[in-house]
């Protein structure tokens, strides 16, 4: 049947007897009404297969829920399609069976595989913060539908949480991962583009006092926290290395460990942030700490399974601590100091340190730039400095000329904290002896 339809039309139109009525809309090409034995009401746009030519139907959906006029709307829509060429069947179809590679979900794993993980030392950071920050909210949302006003809103509910630096990471991710998109033809725009941050950023300055020196290496490796996580705590604060260094670090990366004279620890170029390798002498007090740390991971593993890993995985044998363990670990120390110093049973240096500590927390990071800055203070020259902290040397002839590895520069400038350290906290500098930092 072909009739002109009208809302009143439709809203009357008998049911059928037996078998199913169609009414094709005179005033709109292909729509068609269809109405069933049981009152059902739907509409559906018949068209021409341009390339088969076969008579087809496409769904628009049932009625009343979509009125004359949104099925008008949506068969015109769908002539256009057809028009161009395009079988709106076909379309569909495809867009079904490509959803569950078009949300968030799936572009982050592309993002992870194909560009994180091959390129940045910075992956599993990037990671971490997909897992705690964006996944939650976009998990399985279409990539192709967030926009400046989504990025906006995620970032600044990590702002409301009291993170503003965190949700200038997180930005910066999102704009990542869409340029990664964008690059890979899956977007057409990057939503994150000209985003101002979210916050204004200062250069980090915090540096520990004596007072604080004396508390961080008397208490890390209480509870909360372990001895072991203590321990390479104290190993950040003598050597400076980043905690993504310590905690993929392997025990076949600790050599000469019978000779405190020449006791090293070679950081792969794989592990470290310049894609150079680092070779950290050890002094005395460090080698101590390697050495009791090397014990609790064999003691951890047990007779019958030498372990790879100085840290390992509580979850994964095979693998090692994330890095971000670490970072925890300082604030775990942080707040169990803000939560439980009773002020009677500590000295005055104590007390002045759980002051300072509380007011201005330290990271683990401030544990490196507190060994920078007292090894400059100390006269140790800028270049050796940069050397300890394997910092990328810019210049034409450092780059390609200067190869010096400056190792007995590095060995004096940590023998040299070391001692300060070891002064400043009351412990042994002799190969640990007397020293209570296997307690």
């Amino acid at each position: 049947m072909r009739k002109p339809l009208t809302d009143v039309f439709v809203r009357s139109v008998e049911t059928p007897a037996s078998g199913r009525l169609e009414i094709t809309d005179l005033r709109c090409n292909g729509l068609t009404l269809r109405v069933t034995q049981g009152g059902v009401k739907s509409w559906s746009f018949r068209f021409r297969d341009a390339k088969s030519r076969k008579l087809t139907r496409a769904t628009i959906g049932a009625y009343p829920t979509i009125s004359l006029q949104v099925a008008r709307e949506r068969a015109l829509d769908l002539s256009r399609q057809v028009a161009a060429g395009i079988n709106p069947v076909d379309e569909k179809r495809k867009a079904r069976d490509e959803a569950p590679t078009r949300t968030f979900e799936a572009l982050a794993a592309r993002y992870m595989t194909e560009h994180a993980r091959r390129h940045k030392r910075t992956a599993e950071a990037d990671q971490r913060n997909l897992n705690v920050h964006i996944l939650p909210n976009w998990r399985g949302r279409p990539f192709g539908g967030i926009g400046r006003k989504d990025v906006i809103a995620l970032c600044e509910g990590i702002v409301a949480k009291g993170s503003p630096i965190q949700a200038n990471r997180v930005q910066a991710l999102l704009s990542k991962m869409f340029s990664f998109a964008l690059d890979a033809e899956l977007v057409t725009a990057n939503p994150c583009a000209l985003l101002k941050k979210r916050s204004k950023e200062t250069t980090a300055t915090r540096i520990l006092s004596n007072d604080e020196i004396r508390l961080f290496w008397r208490r890390v490796g209480d509870p909360p926290n372990s001895k072991r996580m203590g321990q390479g705590l104290r190993l950040i604060a003598l050597t400076g290395v980043r905690v993504t260094e310590l905690s993929g670090a392997e025990i076949k990366e600790f050599e000469r460990l019978d000779d405190a004279k020449n006791a090293t620890w070679t950081i792969p170029a794989a592990r470290s942030k310049n894609g150079k390798a680092h070779v950290v002498p050890l002094s005395e007090l460090a080698l101590s700490i390697v050495v009791d740390l090397l014990k609790r991971a064999t003691a951890l593993a047990g007779e019958h399974s030498p372990p790879r890993f100085v840290f390992v995985s509580p979850n994964d044998p095979k693998k090692p601590i994330d890095g971000h363990a670490f970072s925890v670990a300082m604030i775990r120390f942080g707040n169990a100091l803000s939560v439980s110093a009773d002020f009677k049973d500590y000295g005055l240096d104590e007390v002045r340190a759980i002051t300072t500590w509380t007011s201005d927390r330290a990271s683990a990071h401030d544990l490196r730039r507190t060994l920078a800055t007292r090894l400059a203070g100390s006269g140790v020259p800028a270049e050796d400095v940069s050397a300890c902290l394997n910092h990328a040397r810019r210049s034409i002839t450092a780059r390609h000329y200067d190869l010096y590895d400056r190792a007995r520069e590095k060995r004096r400038a940590f023998d040299l904290w070391s001692g300060q350290v070891a002064g400043i906290t009351g412990e042994s500098d002799q190969s640990g002896k007397g020293s209570r930092l296997s307690d």
